[in-house]
């Protein structure tokens, strides 16, 4: 018979105070088929006592035979599971509110009966500015600061970073309710115009490596195609309802 597997897991259960990458090694080692010997750290004193007797700086720690193993990162690399940077570029951010809002798009569209209309495609980048700019205003100073470093408008006029998500959000609203047009078109040409050509500059003439503002300050997006592409779809939209009958 296969001897069991079994790991010793020591981990802060206080409280006022659960660990969470306590709870998530617990939960890795038993779907990987270890028994575990669980020990919960009650006090801080424990807790310190504990981090000092095994030189450790944090926890939770996870021994496998006489192996310490180490946190929660430390375990998934130790079965091969990936384990991300917080401090590496992605596009998923971005990716993500794409994939939401145009779902959310195509929701509308099924319940109002004009799936197949003009107005899924409007809703979607409608619904992608609004999220957009509430991504942005969570952290409105973060997201000016990041903004300054390539929209040519702010760099010049720094309200301008202030008033760009909620330019974005109203123009967004009105695009989605298919209301005040004669607003919500001009709004999107001269934000997304002036985005566009800031983006392209940056990016493809200046060869700089920066961070994106489009899903706000906190955000690790780099600038690039991706945010290129948001503000084309403003254009793109906005000369669409230009042009398409009323």
């Amino acid at each position: 018979m296969t001897e069991p597997k079994t790991a010793v897991l020591y981990r802060m259960v206080m409280p006022t105070h659960t660990c969470p990458y306590g709870l998530k090694s617990l939960h890795l080692l038993k779907s990987k088929g270890y028994s575990v010997e669980d020990h919960w750290l009650k006090t801080r004193e424990e807790t310190d006592a504990f981090k000092a007797q095994h030189e450790v700086k944090t926890t939770p720690q996870t021994f496998i035979g006489d192996e310490r193993i180490g946190g929660y990162d430390d375990l998934r690399r130790h079965f091969g599971q990936r384990v991300s940077d917080p401090k590496a570029k992605s596009y998923t951010p971005v990716l993500v509110v794409f994939a939401v809002t145009a779902l959310l798009s195509l929701v509308i569209g099924w319940l109002t009966g004009q799936l197949l209309s003009w107005r899924t495609p409007q809703g979607f980048i409608g619904l992608s500015m609004v999220v957009l700019a509430m991504l942005k205003l969570q952290n409105l100073e973060k997201f000016s600061t990041m903004f300054l470093n390539y929209d040519l408008l702010a760099r010049r006029w720094v309200p301008y970073s202030y008033i760009y998500p909620f330019a974005e959000l109203g123009a967004g609203l009105l695009m989605t309710a298919d209301a005040l047009n004669i607003v919500s078109i001009p709004v999107a040409l001269f934000i997304g115009i002036i985005g566009a050509v800031s983006v392209f500059k940056a990016v493809y003439i200046d060869k700089r490596e920066l961070k994106c503002a489009c899903v706000g300050g906190e955000s690790n997006v780099p600038l690039g195609f991706l945010s290129l592409t948001e503000n084309l779809m403003m254009i793109l939209m906005a000369v669409w309802m230009l042009i398409m009958p009323f």
